[in-house]
């Protein structure tokens, strides 16, 4: 059984402590540009009868 399995995590959550950690490594100006790219936006857009409605809501999680 892969480690990670073992401890209770799926690869998705595996991955992204991963990716944290090796992004806390990195040098000061290559960290920066490592960290913009680590954000990501979502948008939500409520549909009604097949329809998009006007008003979506935007979620940053970070």
């Amino acid at each position: 059984m892969v480690d990670w399995r073992a401890a209770g995590l799926n690869y998705v959550n595996y991955s992204n402590i991963a990716a944290r950690l090796v992004r806390k490594a990195l040098k000061l100006e290559l960290r920066v540009d490592a960290a913009r790219r680590e954000e990501s936006h979502i948008k939500f857009t409520k549909w009604k009868d097949g329809k998009s409605e006007k008003t979506a809501e935007s979620y940053n999680p970070c």
